[in-house]
């Protein structure tokens, strides 16, 4: 398959490089100057698509690679890729379910505890010296409290088994109700009020933009929690803000940002927060596992088996390419 050409726009981990160059013609656009001016001079040639970060991928990119077939990504999430546009162009698109699953729900109870028991705060105070003069200020508990979580996919289904097992009441709100044994309520705001512990696990795009906001953080309440692990388009940041410095709510937990890696300032200078750089699955094993599925997406698909995790904006028909 050397005589297929992928293009990959960022750097990427040794594991997707290294496995795309094995078994194909790589072109890094990002040793050029001019990345535009390079991805011109091998357009025609490249029939799969490598995005990398921090690029959006659409239309203007299909429209520059005319003889593009497949995009494969790296993450759970493709909202920097123009799915249904793809689709409509009849280009496939994958991302990396599953492998990542685990790791990310295991992030997020310890973020979830962090952010209840004040881990970092804890930290700070101690290698401080703090310690020597009094004991730490008593903290809230994670004991009696019901956990909403936004997006019961496979990693907000993750998070809630792992949370059952703290015995704590699950609820749940999404795009329809699903058979399982956890509480469902059909607003968000209605789930917001239900518990005191909103956990948002929600992908990002038009459909999410913003959804948690100052009315939901208002049902959540003085006592309430929120912590976010999906992306950080689905809070509107200054409402939350709002919501912080105000007491609205207790507090957050943060793995996402509206503008990474840019972080606000204001939330930087909480000490009520918690705040990790977009760290969910960020494991050597977890990224490893999704970096060679970015590489068996492109080697399936260019052996004529098809797409391995096809977006479901961009399902597969049996029309790959040998």
């Amino acid at each position: 398959m050397k005589d297929v050409q992928i293009l990959m726009l960022s750097q990427m981990a040794p594991v997707v490089v290294d496995g795309i160059a094995k078994h194909f013609t790589l072109h890094k656009a990002w040793e050029h100057p001019d990345r535009d001016a390079f991805i011109s001079s091998v357009a025609s040639d490249i029939r799969g698509l490598a995005p990398g970060t921090h690029y959006r991928v659409n239309g203007a990119i299909f429209d520059m690679l005319p003889n593009l077939e497949i995009v494969s990504n790296m993450g759970v999430g493709y909202d920097t890729i123009d799915a249904k546009e793809a689709g409509r162009r009849g280009l496939i698109v994958t991302n990396t379910p599953d492998v990542l699953t685990d790791e990310v729900a295991d992030l997020t109870v310890g973020l979830l505890l962090a952010t209840v028991r004040q881990l970092p705060q804890v930290d700070r105070y101690l290698r401080a010296g703090e310690w020597l003069k009094k004991p730490y200020p008593l903290t809230a508990t994670l004991r009696g409290r019901k956990v909403g979580i936004l997006g019961l996919g496979r990693i907000g289904k993750a998070v809630a088994k792992r949370l059952e097992a703290f015995g704590l009441e699950i609820g749940y709100h999404g795009r329809s109700k699903q058979d399982v044994p956890y509480r469902y309520e059909a607003s968000l705001v209605g789930l917001a009020g239900w518990c005191d512990v909103l956990v948002s696990v929600a992908p990002g795009g038009a459909s999410t933009d913003g959804i948690v906001n100052a009315e939901v953080f208002k049902a959540l309440g003085p006592d309430g929690i929120f912590v976010n692990v999906g992306r950080g388009s689905v809070v509107d940041e200054p409402a939350l803000i709002e919501a912080l410095k105000t007491k609205t709510i207790l507090s957050a937990g943060l793995d996402v940002f509206v503008d990474e890696p840019r972080v606000p300032a204001e939330l930087i200078a909480m000490d009520h927060v918690v705040l990790l750089p977009h760290v969910g699955s960020a494991s050597v094993e977890t990224r490893r596992a999704m970096g060679q599925l970015v590489v068996d997406n492109l080697v399936s698909w260019f052996s004529g088996k098809g797409p391995i995790t096809p977006v479901s904006e961009t399902p597969y028909t049996g029309s790959a390419f040998a």
